[in-house]
């Protein structure tokens, strides 16, 4: 029997479980997680991935794990070599977690029963530095685990335990030590894992990157490093080094006592703007070993609609313009419903081109000419983003021309009247200065004696001091 009857077992094991124990109630219990891996048997790299043309089919055994048993895995047995198929048998990696914690063992366990998948793919590790000769009879592979849906990914680094100078069976082609039943035995000496491979956010939100490690007694931390990768460039973001933290990007974050004591490096990072998109890489380096984890965010802004008359000709044409959204794909659909009718696509739109402003949004508008018929038709332009949950939708109602014409005629008398009222009023307020101009002229006309007026054409003159003297 291979991992496909054993997946069975465990799956038929899960669904007999009618009544689970309680969360308070629930105890732990030493399973083996058994995967379908490929090993890559030529062109390895430390935790890298190589092509299809070097990858054999292996299988991962993750022995004696530690799981709370909610009542599911009563007659689970552990997993036996015997089961495997007797004519080419995989290359079988048995490995003891037993130095480190082995995080989002439930998603592992439970992937095959909840329609998803687990991506397995081993690859020769080569260490950073080589502190003693007996290190050089061993041998290290990573192990890079993803859970398919968006689920974990863990990253773990194996140690062989046999010495290949002193045992008779080996692995052809790599010349791995293998035990007793024909398997690799390990141990793992050094996991990076986090919960959210892919996160996507609204800008001006807060961001949390979840990046846990655990290592094998005996190491020390020695660097903790966060890296943007985006658009083919890339950034350091914060790194920790012997105690000392220091961040490149405003207000990036990572709490030392965690680090140390619980093995979470995750990275906060408050107001998201469309820069800080990308790919983030979370390294963790020890004494010895280097693993890392990507995180991908994406940054979303949801748009915002306005529907509109662009032109009172007739006909008339509505225009949808979509503002401050990102990334720059967006749905627009219209429809035309007439008075008791149902909606009915319209096909006969143009858009303008995409615009970008300085903060990275797009804008787009979106027109077409209406024809409301006899009766009238409301028009609804309906817009669709990754950032929203349910599409934006705004409507218009487009009149017929018999009714634009009376609204127009409507207009133009009103239009016409004010402007009499303001002809009559202007003639009536001329009217009345005129005549207080007069009345005025009559009362204080004769106190003006000619002393007071002098001709234009003579020079004047002033009056001596005598003058006034009586």
């Amino acid at each position: 029997m291979g991992t496909e009857g054993w997946c069975l077992l465990l799956c038929l094991a899960l669904s007999g479980a009618a009544d689970p124990v309680p969360a308070a109630e629930r105890q732990w219990r030493a399973v083996d997680v058994v995967l379908d891996c490929f090993l890559a048997e030529e062109g390895m790299h430390r935790g890298g991935f190589a092509s299809d043309k070097t990858m054999v089919k292996a299988l991962l055994v993750l022995k004696q794990v530690p799981v709370l048993d909610d009542g599911s895995l009563e007659g689970f047995s552990d997993f036996q070599v015997s089961t495997l198929v007797k004519d080419n048998p995989p290359v079988t990696f048995e490995a003891s977690v037993s130095p480190v914690q082995m995080p989002h063992v439930e998603a592992l366990l439970h992937a095959d029963c909840s329609e998803k998948e687990v991506t397995c793919e081993i690859s020769r590790y080569f260490l950073q530095a080589r502190q003693e000769v007996a290190v050089e009879t061993a041998a290290w592979f990573m192990a890079n685990l993803q859970v398919s849906g968006g689920g974990p990914s863990v990253s773990i680094l194996m140690k062989t335990l046999a010495d290949a100078e002193n045992t008779a069976l080996l692995y052809p082609v790599m010349n791995l030590p293998l035990g007793p039943q024909g398997t690799v035995l390990t141990t793992v000496e050094f996991q990076v894992s986090t919960q959210t491979p892919s996160l996507s956010l609204q800008r001006g939100s807060s961001a949390s990157l979840h990046c846990g490690f655990s290592m094998a007694p005996g190491w020390d931390l020695a660097r903790v490093e966060w890296r943007l990768q985006h658009k083919g460039s890339g950034q350091l973001v914060y790194s920790w080094t012997a105690g000392q933290g220091h961040a490149r990007r405003e207000g990036a974050t990572l709490e030392p006592e965690q680090l140390l004591l619980a093995g979470d490096a995750s990275l906060k990072l408050p107001s998201l703007t469309l820069k800080d998109e990308g790919a983030y890489i979370c390294q963790i380096t020890t004494s010895l070993y280097q693993a890392q984890q990507i995180i991908q965010l994406h940054v979303q802004a949801s748009p915002k609609v306005r529907l509109g008359l662009a032109s009172e000709a007739l006909p008339p044409t509505l225009i949808c313009n979509i503002a401050g959204y990102y990334p720059p794909d967006v749905t627009v659909t219209w429809t035309r419903e007439e008075l008791g009718g149902a909606p009915v696509p319209v096909s006969d739109t143009s858009f303008s081109s995409l615009r970008q402003s300085p903060e990275g949004t797009y804008s787009i508008s979106s027109s077409l000419t209406a024809e409301p018929g006899s009766a009238g038709a409301t028009y609804t332009c309906q817009v669709a983003h990754i950032s929203l949950d349910e599409p934006i939708v705004t409507s218009a109602w487009a009149a017929p021309p018999e009714q634009r014409t009376v609204a127009f005629g409507v207009l133009f008398g009103s239009s016409l009247f004010l402007l009499v009222l303001l002809y009559l009023g202007l003639q009536r307020w001329q009217g009345v200065n005129a005549e207080s101009r007069d009345h005025f002229l009559c009362q204080h006309g004769a106190l003006i004696s000619e002393d007071h007026l002098a001709p234009i054409s003579q020079p004047f003159r002033p009056r001596a001091t005598s003058d006034y003297k009586n």
